[in-house]
């Protein structure tokens, strides 16, 4: 079972900056069509990824890093911009 971790100040300043709580975003990885990738720009200390997936409430746009097999560490969350979302829905459709 994978578990979530985060910083509670990080999260506190996820939430003023983009409006989206840690807890919100840690539901994007149970959308079966989540998109999920490396993100090279930000991992020079550590691995980090993406992925974008629908929350409860809206796609999100989700930075984490894996400190172990079952653990998650929330980078940062924000809503999916105009661009992501259509990449979104693309592939989503063509999975259907």
């Amino acid at each position: 079972m994978v578990r979530f971790d985060w910083d509670d100040e990080k999260a506190i300043s996820n939430l003023e900056k983009h409006g989206v709580s840690f807890g919100e975003a840690t539901e994007v990885f149970y959308d079966p069509y989540a998109l999920e990738d490396y993100d090279t720009r930000h991992s020079t200390s550590e691995s980090r990824f993406v992925i974008i997936g629908l929350s409860s409430h809206r796609l999100l746009y989700v930075i984490y890093a894996e400190r172990t097999a079952d653990i998650i560490r929330m980078i940062s969350a924000r809503k999916a911009n105009k661009s992501e979302q259509r990449f979104y829905e693309r592939t989503r459709t063509l999975n259907l």
